[in-house]
């Protein structure tokens, strides 16, 4: 459905799953065991599986911060997107990484729900991509101190709002981890 001209293929989104930014997030450990579930049958099934890594003054490249949690191992020949802006499409590769593997669904994991999955989500869909995010696969930190909801509140509220999302030639939605289906994507 993409209206990106011979995208075929789906590939997994996996952002920012750093130790700085994950470390103090909503049900941190449930969310990083569904993203290792999906990255292990994304692989399985040959869809590619791309990390995006942030870096800024908080968040130093080739910090402990900034390495992906533990919880997680990228291979070597899994592309690895960095960034320094929420969009994964702003100012980085990613966009030359998907045309070069023929994608034009994407399956969302990751964090900041409130910031870079959201803005990614957004960045695809306005670019032509299917966009799917994993209703139980991404989390974010609790900022209810500076008058932004609980963090259930601000998923819940993503998952609902994405979950209604369209736009001419192209799809979009949530579904939880279990009913992702690699199986029926066209692998790369």
């Amino acid at each position: 459905m993409t209206t990106i001209a011979d995208r075929p293929h789906t590939a997994l989104l996996v952002i920012d799953v750093q130790n700085g930014v994950v470390g103090d997030a909503h049900d941190r450990d449930r969310v990083i065991a569904n993203i290792a579930a999906l990255v292990e049958r994304a692989r399985a099934a040959g869809v590619p599986v791309v990390w995006v890594q942030h870096h800024a003054d908080d968040l130093p490249a080739g910090s402990e911060p900034w390495q992906i949690v533990p919880e997680l191992t990228r291979r070597d020949d899994e592309p690895l997107v960095h960034k320094a802006y929420g969009d994964s499409f702003e100012d980085t590769d990613l966009e030359r990484v998907l045309a070069g593997a023929r994608v034009g669904r994407l399956i969302v994991t990751g964090a900041q729900t409130d910031a870079c999955v959201r803005s990614t989500l957004h960045g695809g869909f306005t670019r032509g991509y299917d966009a799917v995010l994993v209703a139980d696969a991404h989390t974010t930190e609790d900022l209810s101190g500076y008058g932004a909801p609980p963090p259930a509140q601000v998923i819940t509220h993503t998952n609902l709002y994405w979950g209604f999302q369209s736009a001419p030639g192209r799809t979009a939605g949530t579904v939880d981890t279990a009913d992702v289906d690699f199986a029926g994507a066209v692998a790369a």
